[in-house]
């Protein structure tokens, strides 16, 4: 970090570990902040001395990658880092973001995000993001090993589910539309021209591997679930979000609207969690859509709980 003194900096981030290891230990270890676009934004306390780090850095999405399908194709991220509770510094850090993104003509375009990842538990920050204009969009919440459904999470004894195989291409590829589909009502998604072209690549590498982590979920021999599970080696990109260990990402869980509600999304997550905890698997997780009013609970029933909450202004511009 050439433009902030690396002793702040380890400093501030000694004092958000030992905050964030008090609201959830699932949390990682503050890491590195980012190479930024520029210096890093300071907030400083009534003495003078910083009290708040921000470093921007921007995302550009290519359009011919499955990428793009679940967000903005331009992402402008703020990563904050703030030495204690209260909303002063993280206001300040905010209104310096403001400033640097309307002097951007590219942050005003219409496919733009201005995004804060938040633990979901420092509610301290909470009042400064949506004075500023963000929203909560997503959530990804985390299930360590071991840790059981509740008894609501719900059974289809009926059910048959089995792991996929490149003769399920076609099916596995109709699944993973749907859910792009239904996420897409809650801003989830976004899709593109190429996303069916690029979720059939997708699906085609993934049951390539062996074993196969995609499973689905059959009644009288018709497809009605689908769950992918990316494992340790693909899921590194998410992985730093939770403390270290073998974590992987449960990237999609689908069900045919018609069969909804009868415990086919439990019977199949419950089957997925059995063969991930003997896979070792020390930590899954997954993003849901905040505002989908199913998500939370299911989730929750599921063994799972918010870890980070996306805080979104889209397009970046409407960012105050």
């Amino acid at each position: 970090m050439p433009w902030v003194a690396l002793d702040i900096v380890n400093d501030i981030n000694k004092t958000v570990g030992r905050r964030w290891q008090g609201l959830d230990p699932l949390l990682p270890e503050p890491g590195d902040l980012p190479q930024g676009c520029m210096a890093p934004l300071v907030a400083n306390d009534q003495n003078g001395h910083p009290a708040g780090l921000g470093v921007c850095h921007h995302q550009y999405v290519p359009d011919d990658t499955l990428a793009q399908t679940w967000g903005t194709a331009a992402k402008f991220m703020l990563t904050l880092r703030l030495r204690g509770p209260g909303t002063q510094a993280a206001d300040q850090l905010l209104a310096q973001w403001h400033d640097h993104l309307a002097g951007l003509a590219e942050a005003a375009a219409e496919d733009t995000s201005a995004i804060v990842n938040w633990p979901t538990r420092d509610v301290d920050g909470v009042l400064a993001l949506l004075r500023h204009g963000l929203q909560p969009m997503a959530v990804i919440a985390a299930r360590p090993k071991g840790r059981p459904a509740t008894e609501g999470a719900g059974t289809a004894p009926d059910l048959a589910i089995r792991q996929a195989g490149l003769d399920d291409l076609d099916i596995v590829a109709e699944l993973e539309m749907g859910l792009i589909r239904y996420d897409a009502y809650f801003g989830g998604s976004i899709p593109r021209p190429a996303t069916e072209a690029l979720v059939r690549a997708d699906a085609r590498a993934g049951l390539e591997h062996v074993p196969t982590w995609i499973w689905i979920a059959e009644r009288r021999g018709q497809p009605v679930g689908l769950a992918i599970v990316e494992p340790p080696e693909d899921a590194a990109w998410i992985a730093g979000m939770t403390r270290p260990g073998s974590t992987a990402y449960l990237q999609t869980m689908f069900v045919q609207p018609d069969e909804r509600g009868g415990g086919v999304g439990g019977t199949l997550v419950k089957h997925v969690h059995a063969q991930l905890d003997a896979r070792g698997i020390e930590v899954t997780l997954l993003h849901y859509a905040q505002v989908n009013p199913l998500s939370g609970p299911f989730w929750n029933r599921m063994g799972y709980r918010p870890l980070w909450t996306s805080w979104e202004a889209r397009p970046a511009a409407v960012l105050r």
